[in-house]
């Protein structure tokens, strides 16, 4: 078994994500103050604790559509939690509870950066990565639903091309050798080819399968 990192290891090696997620959150803040009220954007980030899940319930309800809609749409952008909780299972210690207790702090940059690169991952650096885009995310949330109504649209800023950004900062990062560069590009073409025409969140779950066909193939 490879030793694990210690959590102050994730946590300094993470610093430089913070700022980002800081100004993610701080979006979602002054988007949601608006749609939602004050409290609820700031409970949604400390209970949701899921970017993509957040932006998609908002965009829902932005757009008129219902409460449970919001919440499907929500659930089905976070459907891909399950693989990577499979796939990072076996290198947690513990009993199955105590494993799922710690996997809640799989979030994606996270994930990325325990990954080892072998099927294994480094308990510490997920920890202490998620520990340091948690608080990022929680206080830019608030500061957005503080200060939404003297900030201007994050839009206007092009803050809204951080998440992107972000995610393909991390691809390039995951993108290994010719099977994961398969992968990312099966996963890729099924995204781009339903969003014009699925739900909010399938579109994730089928790159998904796409992906683990791509690497299949490969």
């Amino acid at each position: 078994m490879t030793q694990d990192s210690s959590v102050r290891a994730g946590i300094r090696a993470a610093l430089p994500l913070g700022p980002p997620t800081f100004l993610l959150g701080a979006s979602f803040g002054v988007l949601a103050r608006p749609v939602m009220g004050w409290l609820a954007p700031i409970v949604m980030s400390v209970v949701v604790f899921s970017g993509a899940a957040q932006f998609a319930a908002l965009s829902v309800l932005a757009a008129g559509g219902a409460a449970g809609a919001a919440i499907v749409a929500g659930v089905l952008m976070n459907a891909r939690w399950l693989p990577m909780g499979f796939a990072i299972g076996p290198s947690l210690p513990g009993r199955a509870p105590a494993r799922a207790a710690q996997a809640q702090a799989i979030v994606d940059a996270s994930f990325v950066m325990a990954s080892r690169g072998d099927g294994t991952f480094d308990r510490g650096l997920l920890l202490g990565a998620t520990a340091v885009q948690a608080v990022s995310w929680w206080t830019g949330t608030a500061v957005g639903v503080v200060l939404g109504p003297a900030l201007p649209d994050p839009e206007e800023l092009g803050l809204d091309a951080i998440f992107p950004a972000f995610y393909l900062t991390l691809l390039v990062a995951e993108v290994r050798g010719r099977r994961a560069l398969m992968a990312a590009a099966v996963g890729a073409a099924v995204t781009a080819a339903l969003m014009p025409i699925a739900p909010v969140g399938l579109p994730i779950i089928a790159a998904c399968v796409g992906a683990l066909v791509g690497l299949r193939r490969s």
